[in-house]
């Protein structure tokens, strides 16, 4: 799926929709953003020396799981956060590297749904993550 097909599961724009492309292989999602080096959240974090902020990274995790969901992303509803558990930045992420997640959904009790994820640039494992959200009416 390209960014036009992930805004028609996910509600997220502008500058919070961050995954740039996903695809989903079985029971896993692959999502990809490569992180350019001009994106509002470098301009702060840091001077000198641009990392991606750890938020965004989970971000773009959980963003990730959209394409496992999408029967239920129906119209109105929204994905929300409620808990992310086990993190673990291994690596930094920086401008011109491409953020490649993947994610899998292991359990779920509508409208809760827990998942793992990862995130690696190359071979290079930047997070690991445990996380839940709620998908929820308007």
């Amino acid at each position: 799926m390209n960014q036009e097909e992930i805004m028609k599961i996910l509600p997220h724009r502008d500058n919070m929709l961050l995954l740039e492309e996903v695809s989903r292989e079985e029971d896993t999602a692959r999502g990809k953003y490569h992180v350019r080096g001009d994106e509002w959240f470098l301009k702060g974090h840091f001077p000198e020396n641009p990392v991606v902020p750890g938020v965004i990274l989970c971000e773009i995790l959980a963003q990730s799981a959209c394409i496992l969901l999408a029967d239920q992303m129906t119209e109105g509803k929204t994905p929300m956060y409620t808990g992310l558990n086990n993190v673990r930045f291994k690596s930094p992420v920086k401008p011109g590297d491409t953020f490649e997640t993947r994610c899998r959904i292991t359990r779920s009790k509508p409208p809760f749904y827990f998942a793992e994820g990862s995130g690696y640039v190359g071979d290079r494992l930047c997070l690991k993550a445990e996380f839940s959200f709620a998908i929820v009416g308007a």
